[in-house]
């Protein structure tokens, strides 16, 4: 597969797996405004820092009001986080590879950007649906499900399946790090009834609250911490998308388990085996805002080395192009 397509491909899934949880962050959010006794800065600042983007809202917004961040996260195409950036990024990375991905594909994720675009109002003061953003994470359900119902199940499918997965397990560490840091107002709430809110809330950010109740019952913190991070069989724990990744990294190779070619493949591999053997208890006494902070530049260096291995453009040696032609490879 030429690496341009790869790169496409890659960026298509990643961009839809984004625009979905922005949507469960702000969906949940609003949900909790009439149960949360905190400021609106409070209430509304977490999410900023969840998607990265907390000096360049301050530059523009100033403060962080909910038609300011709901705005932001939604709407704003300065924001390349931002729902309807993310779509429209996804959007032009299947234009390019229409020839590659089924008709289902292109049809399911020009459909979702054309709806979220329709939707757009005028500014930051404009109300925003609350149903919009439960709607937005079913278009990316759909388009998950036509990918994997409609799209050959090789090298394209792997490279869609393996972004998806690394975003996921960002987006899980990142709200889980917030949680730690950022939505408690002050340590006398921690075992009240509202941190019970909070970290509820936490797993309905991460569409974990039904399946964490069946497994453990009661709201613990630290059991809530570890089914996000190192639960073996919830699909949006950091756990499990790192091992499905490597799958799909190690189909993508070829390479033989137990041995490895490529600098992604270590990478991968080590951080995978760190959370397969990895118990809570030793991650709390680490910390477990440094432990996500390791984790976060781990997968950022993972990512690097996929992008060198596989989607970077490398010229054809001269001794081997066509005559009046010039090639790039990846």
């Amino acid at each position: 597969m030429l690496s341009r397509v790869a790169d496409s491909i890659f960026w298509m899934s990643r961009y839809i797996e984004r625009a979905e949880n922005v949507a469960r962050f702000v969906d949940v959010n609003l949900r909790l405004i009439l149960d949360v006794p905190v400021t609106e800065a409070q209430q509304w600042e977490p999410l900023i820092i969840t998607s990265g983007d907390e000096e360049g809202f301050k530059e523009r917004y100033g403060e962080f009001t909910q038609q300011n961040v709901v705005y932001f996260l939604t709407y704003d195409q300065e924001n390349p986080n931002s729902i309807l950036s993310c779509l429209s990024a996804a959007r032009e990375n299947a234009r390019t590879v229409r020839e590659v991905i089924s008709s289902e594909m292109w049809e399911q994720i020009n459909w979702f950007y054309m709806t979220v675009r329709s939707a757009m109002t005028t500014g930051p003061g404009a109300d925003v649906p609350q149903d919009f953003f439960s709607k937005v994470k079913m278009a990316s359900h759909l388009f998950c499900g036509i990918t994997d119902n409609t799209f050959s199940h090789g090298e394209g499918w792997h490279f869609a399946n393996m972004s998806r997965l690394f975003e996921r397990a960002d987006k899980t560490a990142r709200i889980l790090d917030v949680k730690y840091f950022m939505l408690l107002p002050h340590v006398d709430y921690v075992g009240t009834p509202f941190d019970t809110l909070l970290w509820t809330a936490l797993l309905f950010s991460a569409s974990a609250f039904e399946m964490y109740r069946k497994q453990h019952g009661h709201i613990v913190p630290e059991t809530v911490a570890g089914f996000l991070l190192l639960d073996r069989e919830f699909p949006r724990s950091v756990r499990y998308c790192l091992a499905e990744a490597e799958a799909s990294l190690r189909e993508i190779t070829g390479t033989a388990p137990g041995t490895t070619r490529y600098l992604s493949e270590r990478r991968l591999g080590q951080l995978r085996s760190e959370f397969e053997y990895a118990q809570i208890s030793e991650v709390i006494r680490y910390g477990l805002h440094e432990y996500i902070d390791d984790f976060q530049l781990k997968l950022n260096q993972v990512g690097e080395a996929v992008y060198q291995d596989f989607l970077a453009l490398r010229a054809v040696p001269t001794n081997i192009r066509s005559s009046g032609q010039v090639q790039s490879m990846g």
